[in-house]
């Protein structure tokens, strides 16, 4: 079992900047596929960035060029850093981890509004 802690989120202004942190249980991190998903009401959860164990990533294209994903692995966090928020960022982040199975974080809420 995983157990993931995420911090950050909240509000922001739009073109304004957050970073989201994820914290993972485990001796194995060096190990787990990190990823970021978003949920919005009545929309299914998406997949917004992924990083590897090889460091090999993947973005949503609506955040290419505007989130960055990245991980430490001595501290067992993954992060995602947002920049250029829009309106339409506006979702409950989670953070996920595959390790033979799926593991999700509580999720945080991230609001884009002036």
């Amino acid at each position: 079992q995983v157990q993931l802690v995420e911090s950050g989120g909240g509000t922001v202004q739009p073109g304004g900047s957050q970073i989201l942190s994820c914290q993972a249980s485990g001796s194995s991190f060096t190990s787990y596929i990190m990823g970021w998903y978003r949920q919005t009401p009545g929309k299914e959860r998406e997949r917004v960035a992924q990083i590897s164990t090889e460091d090999g990533l993947y973005y949503l294209d609506s955040v290419k060029g505007r989130f960055t994903i990245s991980r430490d692995n001595a501290k067992n966090t993954a992060y995602l850093q947002m920049r250029d928020l829009k309106p339409e960022d506006t979702a409950v982040y989670y953070c996920n981890v595959y390790f033979f199975q799926h593991f999700w974080g509580q999720g945080t809420q991230v609001t884009v509004s002036s």
